[in-house]
């Protein structure tokens, strides 16, 4: 009998096991958002089909990764959403993107876009806008912040069609650049956190939030695993571009 409860117990355990085993630091092992309460989130799309995670800076601009329009794909966005697979979606058309210049293909330095909707978004409780740093600064080691996005909810996973979250916690930005040396980490420019979940594929493009501020666009990080124990996930750091992006849009605060 003691041995039939054991592997009872086992049993009821593996999945839980097998999951922590596999995700990345990505919205794995995170919780289902309460529906609208990120009324920034917006889904990036290609051909309807979403492929990043972005964010509504003002009431034309959404900020998003520069490499999620890699092959010149014609994005559409949703915006005010919490799952994805709701009918009549707001949806709205890119009519300018803007990249980084100094962004290439094949590395993810500058990895930041903003992309000019073809007119104004009508904002309401679903829909608003976050606000990003007024001024170039380091966020402090051990700042509990957080991600959200539709990504996968584990390693080689699909997207998910509903909104999750999770917490993080800001890493120390030398321990980052050791981790990924200096050749792929900019200091300057990135910066990375862990916790107990993260951001996946599909993940990128979002903001990683601390209080009521977007301080990081969720870049990259291991690309076997999403919750890796090794490389820590990586965010592009917005105040680094304050110049950049006022230049384009104005100052959005």
């Amino acid at each position: 009998m003691t041995i039939i409860i054991s592997l009872l117990l086992l049993a009821s355990l593996l999945p839980h096991l097998t999951f922590t085993a596999r995700v990345t630091v990505g919205i794995v092992n995170g919780r289902e958002a309460k529906p609208h309460s990120r009324p920034y989130m917006v889904s990036v799309q290609a051909k309807e089909q979403h492929i990043c995670g972005g964010f509504l800076i003002s009431d034309r601009f959404v900020m998003t990764a520069a490499h999620c329009r890699n092959n010149s794909k014609v994005l559409t966005v949703v915006l005010g959403a919490h799952d994805l697979r709701q009918k009549n979606l707001d949806r709205i058309k890119v009519d300018f993107y803007h990249k980084h210049p100094k962004f290439t293909n094949g590395s993810f330095h500058n990895d930041i876009m903003l992309l000019r909707l073809e007119k104004h978004v009508e904002l309401n409780d679903n829909i608003k806008g976050i606000s990003i740093p007024t001024k170039e600064d380091d966020i402090e080691a051990v700042t509990v912040c957080s991600v959200a996005g539709w990504g996968s909810l584990k390693t080689n996973g699909t997207v998910n069609n509903r909104l999750m979250e999770t917490d993080v916690t800001v890493m120390n930005n030398e321990k980052c650049e050791s981790e990924w040396g200096k050749e792929d980490y900019s200091a300057s420019q990135m910066m990375c956190v862990y916790g107990d979940g993260g951001s996946c594929d599909g993940d990128s493009g979002g903001p990683l939030v601390c209080g009521d501020t977007a301080v990081g666009v969720t870049s990259f990080g291991d690309p076997d695993k999403c919750n890796s124990p090794e490389l820590p996930e990586v965010y592009i750091k917005i105040s680094a571009y304050l110049p950049w992006i006022k230049s384009i849009i104005g100052n959005v605060n």
